[in-house]
């Protein structure tokens, strides 16, 4: 999939979109001046072989808001194949993209690798959220076998700002027993945000995030959030107020469904 925003007559509107395969963009209307976009996985979810692009640019001036329309599930896989899943955005001079997936859930014997690479511009702003589920808790599900590899890279005119990279392994819920980790917990997402005033939020944030996680200010314009929780909708509690006091406006409308 590919797909940027534009800036026509004050407003952010779609510019370019291709499309293929099980991957759909959805425009939902919104009085807002940014393009809202609703990413749709027609085939329910992602296993073992399957390989997945998102490419999507907002362009000068433009502010492009990227959500999907549900959960993300990572199925079991056969043998040793691995999904896949790509993410480019550029966001060009004056502009923003917002990218707020909903969760992403590993299901026991799953095998999931994904890359997220940012260009920014140098003035450009970004903020992203990247919930991650471990199971399903009402299932009874426990995680024994596991193979999840995340890598994020986020550049600022070509000069690294940002990485980060998490891999696990085996036995996850095991793992994330560890105080140091996630203790106890089967829910945990990062937030990442990229503007000139990122540090003017800093003490915000660690009064909304309490106990739940942790917030660094890395650079005046850069903040990092990690936050922990024992459900997803636990994590959701937390998470939605500070998405909508970090994006400065209304949580993509999926995400209250």
């Amino acid at each position: 999939m590919k797909l940027s925003a534009k800036l026509r007559g004050g407003r952010s509107a779609l510019g370019d979109l291709r499309q293929s395969g099980s991957l759909r963009a959805l425009f939902p209307r919104s009085a807002a001046a940014a393009l809202n976009a609703v990413t749709l996985n027609c085939a329910g979810g992602m296993t073992g072989g399957d390989r997945f692009d998102i490419a999507a640019e907002a362009e000068a001036g433009a502010t492009l808001t990227l959500t999907t329309q549900a959960a993300e599930r990572i199925y079991r896989a056969t043998g040793q194949q691995t999904a896949h899943l790509r993410t480019r955005l550029c966001v060009a001079a004056g502009a923003r993209i917002n990218w707020l997936p909903q969760e992403t859930i590993l299901f026991d014997r799953s095998r999931f690798a994904r890359r997220t690479d940012v260009e920014l511009a140098g003035d450009a702003s970004f903020l992203m959220v990247e919930p991650l589920i471990f199971g399903r808790t009402a299932m009874g599900e426990h995680l024994r076998s596991v193979h999840f590899n995340d890598r994020l890279r986020i550049y600022r005119d070509g000069r690294l700002l940002h990485a980060d990279a998490t891999r696990l392994l085996g036995d996850v819920e095991t793992h994330l027993q560890g105080a140091a980790i996630c203790r106890g917990g089967r829910a945990m997402a990062a937030i990442v945000l990229v503007h000139c005033d990122a540090g003017n939020h800093l003490s915000a944030m660690r009064d909304m995030i309490g106990t739940n996680g942790g917030v660094s200010l890395k650079s005046p314009d850069l903040l990092v959030i990690r936050l922990i929780a024992e459900s997803s909708n636990a994590l959701r509690q937390i998470a939605i107020p500070i998405i909508a006091c970090l994006s400065g406006a209304d949580i993509p409308k999926p995400w209250t469904l």
